[in-house]
Formats: structure tokens, sequence, C-alpha cells
């Protein structure tokens, strides 16, 4: 069973243009990126899918793996649905191109389910959430699942709402475990494809969630509960958790 991780990577950013490019610390995030993906012990490939010929170019000057897709795709779960038409392989995963330092351990985790699950088509991650900022914060999308670990459903809002009765608010949200997805996804790739083909969803278009489509289809999603977060980069100020007082682009 083949096993590719397909990093898709877009230059126009709306909020941080040529992101990919960006330098933390001596190298593109495109490159630590990838570099950390070949890390995973389970996955056969790592390819970075772009619209971009400057990603593309750059990927290929340091040795990467690179194709190009086209630009007319809206999501990256479009473009690494086109990758994965070229690619060889029997699971695909979708690794986020702005998370620099993802664990590679968290890779192989994700993939594990899809292994031991012949019936299973995605899986996910959930990190316990430790700052309750976090909890009211519609920029953290939180999870709650069942006692499997199949996912119930994923929301920007406070997901599960407590309502309190007594005591101090604080109080009542230290007793209840909220979770905080992480956005890597493990699909078969026979089931990627089927997916991309769906009408998008109600509560997909409601929450802004592309996974929710899933489950709004019926569609199981393994959650696996990491305790390693991975640190997504979404404006030039997120630079700043890795220590980068500028922002160079190759």
């Amino acid at each position: 069973m083949k096993i590719a991780g397909i990093i898709p990577a877009r230059y126009d950013s709306t909020r941080f243009p040529g992101k990919p490019l960006t330098d933390i610390n001596g190298k593109s995030m495109i490159r630590r990126v990838y570099e950390q993906a070949l890390k995973s012990k389970l996955m056969d490939i790592a390819v970075v899918a772009t619209d971009n010929i400057k990603i593309f170019d750059h990927v290929r000057s340091f040795g990467g793996e690179v194709m190009m897709t086209s630009a007319k795709h809206k999501t990256g779960t479009d473009r690494i649905n086109e990758a994965s038409g070229i690619i060889k392989c029997d699971i695909v995963v979708n690794i986020q191109g702005d998370e620099p330092f993802i664990d590679p351990a968290n890779i192989d985790k994700a993939i594990a389910p899809l292994l031991s699950e012949k019936d299973l088509n995605v899986s996910t991650l959930a990190i316990k959430i430790k700052n309750n900022s976090d909890i009211t914060d519609p920029n953290v999308v939180k999870v709650i699942f069942d006692i499997n670990n199949y996912a119930i459903y994923f929301s920007r809002g406070i997901l599960p709402y407590v309502r309190v009765n007594s005591g101090s608010v604080k109080s009542e949200l230290s007793s209840i475990k909220y979770y905080k997805h992480i956005g890597l996804y493990v699909y078969r790739k026979s089931f990627l494809n089927e997916f991309v083909m769906m009408k998008k969803s109600y509560l997909e278009e409601a929450e802004k969630l592309e996974q929710l489509r899933i489950l709004e289809n019926g569609e199981r999603i393994k959650v696996i509960v990491t305790k390693k977060d991975s640190q997504s980069v979404d404006t030039p100020d997120d630079l700043l958790q890795f220590g980068n007082s500028s922002v160079k682009r190759g």
C-alpha cells in the first residue's frame, strides 16, 4: 500500500501573499514543511502541489518533488486530488503548507488508523486545549468525538457549549475537555475523489469548514488525539512565534 503526502501551496494568499516562499530562520516555509514531511516513517513520497512557477522552481532548487496544478482550484483539497490522480498511491495525506515545524510523528499517527481499519476513509488530528482564550476564538476550530474517537462535529464556536448554572464560568470550563482540531487529513485515494465531487453542504457553508461536508454525507472521520500541537502561519505577525524579525520571500 503506497502512501503519498501532498503539500498544497499557492502564492496568492489574501492575508499573506507569497507565504510559501517566506524565509524562516534561513529556509523557506515550504521547504521546512517538505523536509518535515520526509521524516514520516509511513509515507512513501512527499510532493508539493502548486499553481505558481516561483514555488515550483524554488522546490526544484532544493531537490524537492513538485508538480504544477490548476490555478482554478478553490481549496487545497481540490489541488491534492488533482495531484493524487497523477501519483500512484492508495492513501493521500493532506499536509498543510503553512505549518513549517509539523511533527512527523503526528503525520504517522494520523495515517495509522487507515492501515488498521479497512473500512475507514478519513482521519485527522486533535489536541486538548489548554488556553481558555482558544475556546472562544473562532479561528481555533473545535471538535467533539464519540467514545470510539469518530468525529461528531467541528465548529468555530464553543464546542461543547457549557450551560453555567452555578459557580464561576472559569470553574465550569475547567471541568470540561475541549479539543482543537489540527488540520491534517488522511484519505483513501478513492474516497478523496468522491469527496471533491460532493456538493458543498449546508453546515460547511455556515461554518466555512470543509470537513463538515464529509460528516453531512454520512462518512466517518477518525480523530486521533495528540500531545504535540502544530503551529500554522496565517499572517506575517505569526512568524514571531518562530523568532523571525523580518519577512523575506524567495
